[in-house]
């Protein structure tokens, strides 16, 4: 007799009435009914115990419960949270715990249990980060075979003005090109400072740096408006891996002696600090000697890039194989009446298309590969 088709009260009635002729056994009474053998026995015990009462339906909730906090306890959790609106469930469980040792605070869980359920807990905003750079390093076996570039940290001149030494160097032979105060890590001023460096030593075939501002960004392929510059010299932008400065070590090692040499101390304003880098930077490549090459200056090393800065480069070129889009105002593109979003950076460059297989296009932006369009899904990711 299945139980869906009646009220279930009734039906417990009716199972106790039967129990009560001495006519059916427990088997009896599990097959008439369509309860297994345990149930039958719950409900004949709670009968026995409680009467009808004992029939009834009774709560499911938890004998226990972790949130079962004392109104007290609550009410100085949120007043401990109003005095600091920035501060967390753990940081209100330390200032509990030391303000009142005597009483148990509820662990820093609970804690943020009630501070969401009282509205004091806002939704944290999603951080967006760098696509990572997954293609190999090129082999650095001569000069401008790979640069290296970085932002050594920001320090304070005497007079109180912000400093970011910019510095590129040369991997193969350690010779340093550049170490060149700025205000920011802004682009226009980035990029003066590497079209100084490739107007008078050339072009290397590829650039390595952080994914910090303004290398890299957060968008397709990691792509800034720098790193589209560099594509459209034809020079590779390498990426180290976020928490991995060992792959850039030669660079890291050149900023431990910038520090030791310029920075103690800091000079009184911003001329003087350039005038203490150029002095560096003169000595560094010129007369100091280097371990990893022979106790030699790096200037014995260094040749100029024979490939010559172009001030106007042409825009990237695709092989026939390549369906050629242009993207839009908005940062998107069109493919078989669909559009799919790239970047507002690329805005009016040409990107190439090419057919992986029937579910696949691969993008690239000149040589760099930005992503895939998945054909089935209508969207682009970032491997197959």
């Amino acid at each position: 007799m299945p139980w869906k088709i009646m009220d279930t009260m009734d039906l417990k009635i009716r199972l106790i009435a039967d129990w009560q002729t001495k006519q059916f056994s427990i088997t009896d009474l599990s097959q008439r009914y369509g309860l297994s053998r345990p149930v039958v026995y719950k409900w004949l015990c709670r009968y026995q115990d409680q009467g009808v009462d004992g029939l009834k339906e009774q709560s499911r909730a938890p004998h226990h419960s972790p949130y079962q906090t004392d109104d007290s306890i609550i009410r100085l959790i949120i007043q401990e949270k109003l005095r600091n609106r920035k501060r967390g469930p753990k940081k209100v469980y330390a200032q509990l715990k030391e303000q009142y040792p005597d009483i148990d605070i509820p662990a820093p869980s609970t804690i943020g249990h009630w501070l969401k359920k009282h509205g004091l807990v806002g939704a944290r905003k999603r951080r967006l980060r760098v696509a990572p750079y997954t293609d190999h390093f090129i082999a650095c076996r001569s000069p401008n075979d790979t640069w290296s570039a970085d932002y050594k940290g920001q320090f304070y001149t005497r007079n109180g003005r912000v400093c970011y030494p910019l510095t590129i160097s040369d991997n193969y032979s350690r010779y340093l090109f550049k170490c060149v105060g700025l205000p920011g890590t802004r682009y226009e001023e980035t990029r003066a400072v590497f079209e100084s460096a490739f107007r008078e030593y050339g072009l290397p075939e590829a650039i390595r740096t952080d994914n910090g501002t303004p290398f890299a960004g957060t968008g397709i392929g990691g792509l800034s408006r720098l790193m589209i510059w560099f594509i459209k010299l034809g020079i590779i932008h390498e990426r180290i891996r976020k928490g991995r400065p060992q792959q850039n070590s030669r660079h890291e090692r050149m900023h431990r002696t910038l520090k030791d040499d310029t920075l103690d101390p800091v000079a009184s304003n911003m001329k003087e600090q350039q005038r203490k880098f150029d002095e560096f930077v003169f000595d560094y490549n010129n007369h100091r000697p280097h371990e990893s090459l022979g106790q030699t200056p790096p200037a014995r090393y260094y040749q100029r890039s024979t490939r010559p800065y172009v001030e106007k480069p042409p825009e990237p070129e695709y092989d026939p194989s390549c369906i050629v889009r242009r993207v839009h105002t908005g940062g998107e593109i069109k493919l078989h009446g669909k559009t799919f979003y790239l970047t507002e950076l690329l805005y009016g460059q040409p990107v190439g298309l090419k057919e992986v297989d029937n579910d696949f296009m691969a993008i690239y932006y000149g040589f760099y590969p930005l992503g895939y369009i998945d054909l089935k899904k209508n969207k682009i990711v970032k491997k197959v």
